[in-house]
């Protein structure tokens, strides 16, 4: 087996403030796999996602990425609840941003953008504005931003968690679709159940703070996940499993 792209072994982060967010949190990120990460507000998702990002450092422990350490690679690409869009910036050179702090020329990014914009349906928006766009829409730039130097890995911080319903589900689809279309492997954190049980094949569940995983719950599902699988009893059980380790988790906390 190749090692994990990333891995945290043990780790604890206390902040200035004197808060222990984290407390000996161990996981792993294989190439391919799309693990989410589950548990009540407070509980440290957003911070294991800034030191998987290499954007923190823990206090004890080891944060580990040996597969993303070979030279001119582009590890990672970052998706937050805010889609962060630059405001005087068009759709098109907010998606060819990093490829153009990464010294990409506009015409040699250009048929790269395109593509992911023609994929997620904004094709039409490139000279479009962010104040021009729905949500849904801004949030789509957003992931083709991160998609476009290919990142071996995508980091997603409930980028869905302030859409309506309609668009959550729809803009779910597009990412399970986005994620088999492309080499990479994706953590996503998120506070719903059902969410992660339609996106995962792995769910990390985490109690309150200090944050740490007490439960590991494999989603045994094949891709494609149509829509109707949100109706199927597979679901439902995997909901009531998540659910429960969730409730535990509560009920132990510190």
């Amino acid at each position: 087996m190749p090692p994990p792209l990333i891995s945290l072994h043990d780790v604890d982060k206390r902040f200035a403030s004197g808060t222990l967010a984290l407390q000996g949190v161990s996981l792993s990120l294989n190439a391919g796999e799309f693990v989410s990460l589950l548990g009540p507000s407070g509980c440290g998702k957003s911070t294991v996602l800034r030191l998987v990002a290499g954007l923190d450092q823990p206090t004890r422990g080891v944060v580990s990425a040996p597969a993303l350490d070979a030279a001119g690679k582009v590890g990672t690409g970052l998706v937050f609840q805010d889609a962060t869009l630059l405001p005087w910036a068009d759709v098109f050179d907010n998606v060819w941003l990093p490829l153009r702090l990464a010294g990409v020329p506009r015409a040699e990014a250009a048929p790269r953008v395109a593509a992911l914009l023609a994929e997620m349906g904004l094709a039409d928006f490139a000279s479009a504005h962010p104040w021009e766009l729905s949500g849904g829409m801004r949030m789509r730039v957003a992931i083709a931003r991160a998609r476009v130097t290919r990142p071996s890995v995508l980091l997603m911080d409930e980028p869905f968690a302030a859409l309506d319903e309609i668009t959550r589900q729809r803009l779910n689809g597009e990412l399970l679709s986005a994620w088999q279309a492309e080499p990479m492997a994706v953590m996503f954190v998120t506070h719903s159940v059902m969410e992660a049980v339609y996106l995962s094949q792995r769910v990390l569940v985490m109690g309150a703070r200090p944050g740490r995983v007490v439960d590991t719950v494999m989603i045994d599902a094949p891709f494609p996940r149509p829509p109707g699988f949100r109706n199927a009893p597979a679901f439902a059980a995997a909901c009531a499993r998540l659910s429960a380790s969730l409730e535990v988790a509560m009920a132990t906390s510190d």
